[in-house]
């Protein structure tokens, strides 16, 4: 179970060219594979393509990609008030990308942060819409709706 996801994070590093910087994505691989070793050592050891391994992924990603995507605009909004280093948007945007687009959503109402810059709300939607069109025809392939 590890080892998988350990490949499949590590392995988007290399797909994805803007996450290669990205100090929150290594975050949160970092935290998805260590939450996963704890769970598998000890609690239960699991088929890695079993249904309880792949719930448990999306899990640990949906959880993770969500804080680390807060915590991101968190230290955004605080170089921005500080006027010190930026987080690069595009780093932002990858981790809305990869499912971090509700962490970023409380985020932006909670810090008042970057929700009113329309050229980052018009990515942000695009991303957000694009992921729903996507789970759409995910679930309609698969015959679920």
């Amino acid at each position: 179970m590890v080892i998988t996801y350990s490949v499949i994070l590590i392995g988007l590093l290399f797909l994805i060219r803007p996450l290669q910087k990205n100090s929150f994505y290594i975050l949160h691989a970092a935290l998805v594979i260590l939450t996963a070793y704890y769970i598998e050592t000890h609690y239960f050891r699991a088929s890695v393509f079993g249904t309880k391994t792949l719930l448990l992924f999306i899990v640990f990603q949906f959880v993770s990609i969500n804080l680390v995507t807060i915590l991101a605009y968190w230290v955004d909004k605080k170089a921005a008030i500080k006027g010190a280093w930026r987080v690069p948007e595009i780093n932002l945007h990858a981790l809305e990308f990869l499912g971090g687009w509700s962490g970023a959503l409380l985020a932006q109402r909670l810090f008042h942060h970057k929700n009113k810059k329309r050229s980052y709300q018009s990515m942000f939607w695009f991303i957000l819409f694009m992921q729903i069109a996507a789970v759409y025809i995910i679930l309609k392939y698969l015959g679920l709706l």
